[in-house]
C-alpha cells in the first residue's frame, strides 16, 4: 500500500514508474537477449549506492564482482545478435503461432503447472530452485509479451497505428498475467529463503529462459556463427558469476561462517 503522504513512497513509485518505462522502451528498440541480461546493473546500482548513500563499505570481492560483471556486460553487448526485423504487430503474431514457440508455451505452461501442483507441496520448502524456475519460465512469456507491446507502440508512435490489430491488446494482457504470476511465486520464494540465494538463482534462470524464449520466437539467435555465440554465452557466464559473487559477498553469510568458527576455535583453545 503507497503512503501518498510520505515523500519518500511517492519518489519509490515514480522511480518504479519511470523504471517500468525504461524496460518497455528498452525491449521495443533492442533484442531481449540483450535488454534481460543488463539487468544484472540494477545488482551493481543497489551496490554502488548503498556504499555512497548507506557508508556500506565495497570490500575486495564486492569490487572484483563488480568488475566481472562488467566485463561480461560489455561481451554480451557486443556480440548480441539482433531481432528479426518487425514491420507491424501482425508480423510479432505470425511469429508467436509458429510451431516452435507455440511448443515453448505448452511446455512452459505444463511444466508451470506440474511445480505448482505436484512439486511444490513436497520440496517448495526445501529449494528455492522450485518457485523460481516457475517464475523464470512464465517470466519468459511475459517478456516476449512486453517486446511485442513495446514494438506496437513504437510503430504506432511513428505513424503506423497499430491498435487496428486485435493482437496489439492481446499483448498486454498476456503481459499482465504473467508479471502476476511471476511476482506472486517470486514472493514465496523470497519468504522461505534468504534474498541473496533468491536473487541470483532467479537472475540466471530467468535470463537462461528469456534466452530460450527469444530462440524459440525468432526461430534462432540470428547469430553470425559459432565464435559470436560462443562469446555471448562466455559473457552471460560472466554476468552469473558476478552477480552470486556480490549477492554471496553482501549477504554476511561467510563472514558469520568465519566467526562462528573464529569462536569454536577460541573456545577450544580456552578449554
Amino acid at each position: 500500500m503507497v503512503d501518498w503522504d510520505d515523500n519518500t513512497s511517492r519518489a519509490n513509485l515514480a522511480a518504479v514508474g519511470i523504471g517500468d518505462m525504461g524496460n518497455l522502451a528498452a525491449y521495443a528498440f533492442a533484442p531481449a537477449i540483450l535488454v534481460t541480461p543488463l539487468g544484472a546493473f540494477s545488482v551493481l546500482t543497489g551496490a554502488l549506492a548503498s556504499s555512497y548513500f548507506l557508508q556500506e563499505r565495497l570490500g575486495a570481492l564486492d569490487r572484483l564482482a563488480i568488475a566481472i560483471c562488467l566485463m561480461g556486460t560489455l561481451i554480451v553487448v557486443l556480440h548480441a545478435p539482433a531481432d528479426a526485423e518487425i514491420e507491424t504487430a501482425a508480423t510479432i503474431f505470425h511469429y508467436a503461432v509458429q510451431p516452435t514457440f507455440l511448443c515453448y508455451v505448452a511446455a512452459v505452461i505444463a511444466f508451470s503447472l506440474l511445480m505448482v501442483f505436484k512439486i511444490a507441496p513436497v520440496y517448495g520448502r526445501n529449494s528455492p530452485l522450485v518457485y523460481l524456475s516457475v517464475c523464470s519460465v512464465v517470466g519468459s512469456i511475459s517478456v516476449m509479451s512486453t517486446k511485442a507491446f513495446g514494438i506496437a507502440l513504437k510503430l504506432t508512435f511513428s505513424g503506423e497505428n497499430q491498435f487496428t490489430n486485435l493482437s496489439t491488446y492481446a499483448f498486454p494482457l498476456i503481459m499482465a498475467g504473467c508479471i502476476v504470476i511471476q511476482m506472486h511465486y517470486f514472493n514465496m520464494a523470497l519468504s522461505l529463503f534468504p534474498s541473496s540465494v533468491v536473487n541470483p538463482l532467479y537472475y540466471g534462470l530467468f535470463t537462461a529462459a528469456t534466452l530460450c524464449a527469444s530462440v524459440a520466437l525468432f526461430n534462432g539467435l540470428n547469430a553470425s556463427g559459432v565464435v559470436t555465440i560462443l562469446s555471448l554465452m562466455c559473457g552471460l557466464l560472466l554476468i552469473f558469476a558476478g552477480v552470486y559473487l556480490l549477492s554471496y559477498s553482501r549477504s554476511g553469510d561467510h563472514r558469520f561462517q568465519s566467526l562462528s568458527d573464529g569462536d569454536e576455535s577460541e573456545t577450544m583453545s580456552l578449554a
